[in-house]
């Protein structure tokens, strides 16, 4: 960071850099900022720096910190990109404008079911445990093409992949199977990416990238 950047600014440069040498628009990348565990007076001053898409990773403590934030700036879009209990669906339909963590058969049904209840619609992501992780949550890779055709039988509105790859290992092979697997199930969006890792994600195709650290500090 510069003397006179701020770290939202110097993420959004990195992005643009990133889609640079990718010969990418860097308009086609969401920066998501991820504000799980921070209070409202950490993420007032990126809303007044213009970022309006940020996330959270748990439904109750979106529900106790954004509503007052959404009413005083309407254009913001919450994401939740943490893990989803399908008891949790209606709220979570309620709150977030997208949903990065669609990962089993019952959660298709229960945000179907929201979806119906709620007469809206929120686009999801389906996550991909990329790294055949047991301690991660996401669709094994062999599940995901069913997965995909039952959100869509469902009515579902799927937005692309969602990936957290192998903590401390070369990103790179991950973000490039996960766009493999996006462009053979027809899907457009990938949501891969975080602080240390956003600017490989964005060279290798990324549409989202999830930026916590890099724009709050370490977590609270």
């Amino acid at each position: 960071m510069t003397e006179t950047s701020t770290p939202l600014q110097d993420v959004r440069a990195a992005i643009a850099r990133a889609a640079g040498i990718a010969r990418r628009d860097a308009d086609e990348v969401t920066l998501i900022a991820i504000s799980k565990t921070h209070p409202t007076e950490s993420i007032v001053p990126l809303i007044g720096e213009g970022q309006r898409v940020f996330g959270e990773n748990r439904v109750q403590e979106a529900q106790e910190k954004w509503p007052p934030l959404v009413e005083a700036h309407p254009d913001i879009e919450l994401h939740l990109v943490g893990q989803l209990q399908s008891n949790k669906a209606d709220d979570a339909v309620a709150l977030f404008d997208c949903i990065h963590s669609l990962d089993r058969p019952s959660l298709v049904k229960a945000l179907a079911k929201a979806f119906d209840k709620a007469g809206r619609q929120v686009p999801c992501f389906v996550q991909v445990n990329i790294g055949a992780e047991e301690q991660k949550g996401g669709c094994a890779i062999a599940d995901v093409p069913g997965l995909i055709g039952q959100a869509r039988d469902a009515g579902i509105p799927l937005a692309g992949l969602m990936c957290v790859p192998p903590f401390e290992v070369e990103p790179a092979p991950y973000f490039a199977l996960l766009a493999k697997l996006a462009a053979d199930n027809g899907l457009p969006g990938l949501s891969m990416g975080m602080s240390g890792d956003f600017e490989t994600a964005v060279m290798l195709g990324a549409t989202h990238v999830r930026v916590g650290s890099a724009l709050f500090g370490e977590r609270g």
